[in-house]
């Protein structure tokens, strides 16, 4: 198993250059101390939710269902740096507030920020 720590070197923790990922790896080394089992722990279990979230946000049903999820990703996104999909996730709340439902074209912009997201972490833990 690779070690995040080992994986991602000093100058690609950069500020500069932590925009260009996925998942913020400066705010997430931060939130976990620079404990490298930590933040593989951290990455495991956001990689799970937010499959599960976006799962939930495609059966929802009920305008509250799609809110409670929406507002789950949307912490859980900010939490470990996941930037992109926190934003998509408030302005979609913004969007069911306001229309009383979520969009296909959002859901499917979600669903795919999230599989990005999945995509990057998958890289990073390869055993």
């Amino acid at each position: 198993m690779a070690v995040v720590s080992q994986v991602i070197s000093t100058e690609e923790r950069s500020e500069k250059h932590a925009g260009q990922r996925p998942i913020d790896m400066v705010h997430l080394s931060r939130q976990s101390l620079g404990d490298p089992g930590l933040e593989e722990e951290i990455l495991r279990m956001f990689d799970q939710l937010a499959g599960a979230y976006v799962s939930r946000l495609r059966a929802a049903v009920k305008r509250e269902e799609i809110l409670l999820n929406l507002h789950s990703l949307k912490g859980a996104s900010a939490g470990v740096g996941a930037r992109g999909i926190s934003v998509l996730a408030a302005e979609a709340e913004n969007e069911c507030r306001a229309e009383g439902k979520l969009s296909g074209e959002r859901l499917a912009d979600i669903g795919m920020a999230v599989e990005e997201v999945r995509a990057f972490i998958s890289e990073i833990l390869q055993d």
